[in-house]
């Protein structure tokens, strides 16, 4: 049976951390960001884990299980 591809887009949206916990970027900070305030538009910027119900989905993505 042949390997198992890396999803291309995945790959590009998630990295690994140390502890093998998927790091993530928020969404909803490329545009319209007018509407948006400061404080929100600045949470955005800042990276988050993947949420432990998404993990093994992600996993999979990434071709790592």
């Amino acid at each position: 049976m042949p390997k198992m591809k890396t999803n291309s887009g995945a790959k590009k949206r998630f990295k690994l951390t140390g502890t093998g916990k998927i790091k993530r970027k928020h969404a909803f900070h490329s545009h319209i960001l007018t509407k948006k305030s400061t404080k929100r538009k600045r949470n955005l910027v800042k990276s988050t884990l993947v949420d432990e119900t998404n993990h093994k989905r992600t996993l999979l993505l990434l071709a790592l299980k």
